[in-house]
């Protein structure tokens, strides 16, 4: 029908005047050719772009998200979560031994379900990593990267490089439709990011490993279209983390389906009036191209626009609340027995952005209190950081701790947006003398503007994998994301994760 339409289009212009066609016909006649819509831009960019198109930096970056995806994957192996996820796919389907399973040994799965559990561990601590436009570009996109991987014959593995590029192709898509709304900027109100673009960075990563002409590329994108959103109510539940495994998972099982020669629809990323495509998760969204590599040269968005990690398993919200509380508690220390009791303080006051889902001032679940600016404020306070063992059920119920809880007040003031590139976090604590002590921080430490270093970054590795990894595997999986871009192929990699 479009074709015919596109032939149509030459044929009658020079008649609209005489016939006086209707005003919405002329529209449809008007609309542009396949291959000039954002849609197939997108398509032709995720089948053109080519290894050496990732700068030093961009290599550089990627490998940093990569060996910190693998580790929080891997201590997420340990939780509730995903302990009932790999229960549910090993009980409900058939056993397919291809792709492995984070910290597993001898588990292995089909590569979508594979990739659904892994993604479930990235995100079942909430400790994987965080961009601007607000998502977590990693957990959505490695998992299915991965399983997809196992699932090549061992003569047709994709290279390290080669692995590198269909990973980056996955975030940059996510960020590039990120950047066509101002809402996306924002902390979510109704969407969760990850499992909107998310899953479309998992298809196109997943297209571009399976080397899909731009066609299939282009109906990898707008099938996985169809199998995206799930609603910010889910937050601070068991059930977030299946957002980014869901993402993962559909996202690769759109990219199969696109390579067996299913199609959807053409437009779905560009704004058609009246009917809604990937404008659906976005109200304000006004997509453009994507413009294909031109010679050797692309610039990459993870070039201009770095990544932040995560020091402990929350909310990306709750490190700026907890830094700023944490520097509250050295004066307190100084100016106390050495530690801090809550006799010493009479009120907390926060400062920090409106945003409903992070606001529960007495959080009755590990999950909630991930996503608490109160909880997250408190335990730094008392304990002069938070770290992993902060939500452990011995953790989360001590007295003093809900004694703390029962002190804090909140002001949302105006200029603290709920966005990760504007926001800060102000802890402002009444003694019980009258005295004032007040912390605040701008830009954490991990955040994209401060980011974590190599040391630094390694050290959270170590902590994470080594829960359940031996320490000379541990070793050796740094070593190999250090030099997986001069691999001959990713097997590598592949064989250390369990």
């Amino acid at each position: 029908v479009l074709c015919f339409l596109f032939v149509l289009q030459k044929t009658i212009r020079p008649m609209w005047a005489v016939r006086g066609l209707h005003k919405s016909a002329v529209e449809v006649l008007k609309c542009p050719a396949p291959e000039d819509t954002v849609t197939a831009s997108f398509g032709k960019f995720i089948s053109e772009i080519k290894p050496q198109h990732l700068s030093s930096v961009v290599l550089h970056r990627s490998k940093r998200m990569v060996l910190d995806s693998i580790g929080v994957g891997v201590i997420g192996s340990t939780t509730d979560v995903f302990e009932l996820a790999l229960q549910h796919c090993q009980h409900m389907y058939t056993s397919d031994d291809i792709s492995s399973v984070y910290g597993r040994s001898g588990t292995r799965l089909s590569p979508t379900l594979a990739a659904f559990v892994n993604g479930v561990a990235t995100h079942s601590m909430d400790f994987d990593d965080t961009w601007h436009p607000a998502t977590h570009p990693s957990g959505a996109v490695l998992p299915a990267v991965l399983a997809l991987s196992d699932m090549m014959p061992a003569n047709r593995k994709p290279s390290g490089l080669d692995f590198l590029l269909a990973f980056n192709v996955g975030i940059e898509i996510q960020g590039r439709l990120m950047r066509f709304s101002n809402e996306a900027h924002n902390i979510p109100k109704r969407f969760h990011p990850p499992s909107v673009v998310g899953t479309m960075g998992s298809a196109a990563a997943c297209a571009r490993l399976l080397s899909l002409d731009h066609s299939q590329c282009s109906h990898a994108l707008a099938i996985a279209a169809s199998l995206s959103g799930a609603p910010m109510a889910n937050a601070a539940t068991q059930s977030k983390p299946l957002h980014i495994g869901n993402a993962s998972r559909l996202g690769l099982e759109a990219a199969l389906l696109a390579s067996r020669g299913l199609e959807a629809s053409p437009l779905v990323l560009d704004a058609v009036a009246g009917v809604a495509g990937f404008s659906a998760f976005y109200e304000d969204y006004v997509p453009q191209p994507l413009e294909s590599p031109r010679g050797d040269s692309h610039m990459f968005l993870l070039e201009e626009q770095d990544i932040g990690f995560k020091r402990f398993p929350a909310h990306l919200g709750m490190h700026w609340v907890a830094d700023a509380a944490a520097s509250v508690h050295k004066l307190l220390v100084g100016v106390g027995p050495g530690t801090v009791s809550p006799a010493q303080i009479q009120d907390i006051q926060l400062r920090v952005p409106k945003s409903k889902y992070i606001n529960r001032p007495f959080p009755e679940s590990e999950h909630e209190a991930r996503h608490s600016f109160q909880f997250n404020a408190c335990s730094a306070l008392l304990d002069g950081e938070v770290t992993v063992q902060s939500f452990t059920p011995s953790a989360m119920s001590r007295p003093e701790l809900l004694d703390l809880l029962s002190r804090v007040h909140m002001e949302h003031p105006h200029d603290n947006p709920a966005n990760f590139n504007r926001m800060y976090g102000e802890v402002q604590v009444t003694l019980a003398g009258g005295d004032i002590l007040k912390g605040r921080c701008d830009t954490f430490y991990g955040h994209w503007r401060n980011p974590l270093t190599n040391e630094s970054l390694r050290k959270k590795f170590r902590n994470n994998a080594g829960t359940v990894l031996p320490s000379e595997k541990v070793e050796r999986l740094i070593d190999v994301v250090d030099e997986l871009d001069k691999h001959e192929n990713c097997t590598s990699l592949l064989s250390q994760l369990q």
